[in-house]
């Protein structure tokens, strides 16, 4: 499994999932996006059906019978039922990734930097896990030290 941990300075929360959703799309896997906060799986919920015709982001949030058809669902659990390959941590808090995920993008920024280096170093040791870390500079991820 890998690890992406991306450090936001310039974009939002949903803008950054948006452009990290369209890769995923783009690459014809299913995205998982997990936070806590309805307001921010709201917020982007509406950010991904906004995004350009040419990338359009069909999405839903978890809760209703539509939720194994959503190529991209949005929840607070850490439950693939849309059968995801990648996990997108929202909001900076980890979570264990579970059966089936392949790929974990984590997001946190200045507020919850504490904890993504907490679990930068507890996943440092795990056997089969590759880490990288990206930051945004002059518009774009970069990858970095």
């Amino acid at each position: 499994m890998r690890v992406d941990f991306y450090l936001l300075s310039s974009d939002t929360a949903p803008a950054a999932i948006a452009l990290l959703a369209g890769k995923v799309r783009k690459a014809g896997e299913r995205l998982l996006v997990v936070a806590d906060d309805l307001a921010l799986l709201e917020d982007t919920s509406q950010t991904l059906w906004e995004a350009a015709p040419e990338a359009f982001l069909a999405n839903g949030i978890a809760g209703d019978e539509h939720d194994a058809a959503q190529p991209i669902l949005l929840s607070n659990e850490v439950d693939p039922t849309n059968g995801a390959t990648f996990l997108l941590i929202a909001d900076g808090l980890w979570r264990e990734p579970g059966e089936g995920i392949a790929r974990v993008l984590y997001l946190f920024d200045q507020s919850t930097i504490a904890g993504a280096r907490q679990t930068w170093k507890a996943l440092e040791d795990r056997e089969g896990l590759e880490r990288k870390f990206w930051k945004q500079q002059d518009g774009r991820w970069v990858e970095g030290p």
